[in-house]
């Protein structure tokens, strides 16, 4: 299981796991919208690491710079560029 800390939001860990042909396996995010972060966990599973993303990347709740959703595409980004030996 990997784990990623979320900063400038209001869930404290995503966890994910990650299948051989890169696509999510699944996600689990602490604290925040519960609801809410557990679709958005649904609708990654089976996604490709780069596909999801693609889709939250960027993503601001309110007047925040980031949201859960933004987190996820970060923990992701970060799990790739380390699968692929890059320094983040």
């Amino acid at each position: 299981m990997n784990k990623y800390y979320p900063k400038g939001v209001c869930s404290s860990l995503i966890e994910y796991e990650i299948n051989s042909d890169d696509t999510i396996k699944t996600i689990k995010v602490t604290n925040g919208c519960n609801g809410n972060l557990k679709g958005i966990a649904k609708l990654c599973e089976g996604r490709s690491v780069s596909e999801v993303i693609s889709l939250l990347d960027g993503i601001k709740c309110g007047n925040k710079d980031t949201s859960c959703p933004d987190q996820i595409a970060k923990a992701l980004y970060e799990y790739k560029n380390k699968k692929n030996g890059d320094v983040v």
